[in-house]
């Protein structure tokens, strides 16, 4: 047998999550492997389509295999079926995919490594191979199905859970997070709302929950802005003259040399999204530069 021939230390221990959020149209893959750069090969999506995770001796075109079958209107189980029965590796190969309504399906073949087996809940499938224990995958279900908010901080929640809960029985090495909704990407230009990788990191996770706080800070909308007057108004000059934007503090209006050294500064720090030419500025934009 293929197994026998293989050596343990080579493989890739891998633990993920597919999920999709039905009311907003967010579909997307979380992971964390003991392996370089587990983005590159595991997590698939396409938005209004569905996403897949491949892993385990990964095969790669079951990403873009079995989206265009969800898009064909296969449903997951269909697609699942279709990606393995061909595949001469099946029986070391893991996968799981998940459509735009939510609906999933997973497969672990019988030669993956211990413990090595997949949970499909609601709106999510939990996988994985070479863990701890099963409790690894049962947090991870567990998490995603009680957690709310974005589908992005679902699959984080559950991805850090599964860690805690045992994870890779190899380590820790490397975490990805791809979430897709029509039109949510930067500028509205695309539709890839979060794209995080961490290729190579101690705490992997960790490193991945930290990029994903900066995500929010720099790639998210603007939710609540400030009115720029009294003593707002008197801190921003005070600290735009500190970052010698400003030459003077007593610049009586905000129109004019403020408005532009204030714009200098949230366009220089890649606050494109959060700025405004009204007399507002974007309440994350202002805890920002407190603290410069």
């Amino acid at each position: 047998m293929v197994r026998e021939l293989v050596d343990k230390s080579k493989l890739v221990a891998t633990f993920s999550i597919v999920g999709a959020d039905p009311e907003t149209g967010e579909v997307g893959v979380a992971v964390q492997s003991k392996f370089l750069a587990v983005g590159s090969v595991v997590p698939w999506a396409k938005a209004n389509v569905g996403a897949v995770a491949t892993q385990s001796w990964a095969n790669t075109a079951y990403g873009p295999e079995g989206l265009a079958l969800l898009e064909q209107g296969m449903a997951p189980e269909e697609v699942v079926a279709k990606l393995v029965s061909g595949d001469p590796g099946r029986n070391l190969r893991q996968v799981a995919v998940i459509n735009a309504k939510g609906e999933a399906s997973a497969f672990t073949g019988e030669e993956c490594y211990d413990w090595a087996g997949h949970k499909v809940g609601k709106h999510h499938s939990a996988q994985g191979n070479i863990l701890v224990s099963e409790e690894t995958v049962t947090a991870m279900s567990e998490t995603f199905e009680k957690t709310e908010g974005p589908l992005a901080e679902r699959l984080l929640k559950a991805l850090e859970a599964a860690q805690h809960a045992g994870g890779d029985s190899r380590g820790k090495q490397s975490a990805a997070l791809y979430v897709l909704q029509e039109g949510a990407g930067y500028g509205g230009y695309n539709d890839v709302k979060v794209d995080l990788r961490v290729d190579d990191h101690p705490e992997p996770i960790e490193e991945l929950q930290r990029l994903y706080e900066l995500h929010k800070l720099y790639g998210m909308p603007s939710e609540a802005f400030v009115d720029i007057e009294g003593a707002v108004f008197e801190e921003i000059k005070q600290q735009l003259v500190k970052l010698e934007l400003l030459e003077r503090a007593d610049q009586p209006e905000y129109e004019g040399e403020v408005q532009e050294a204030l714009k200098t500064f949230a366009l220089r720090e890649n606050f494109d999204d959060r700025w405004t030419e009204e007399r507002k500025i974007d309440d994350k934009v202002l805890e920002f530069l407190r603290q410069q």
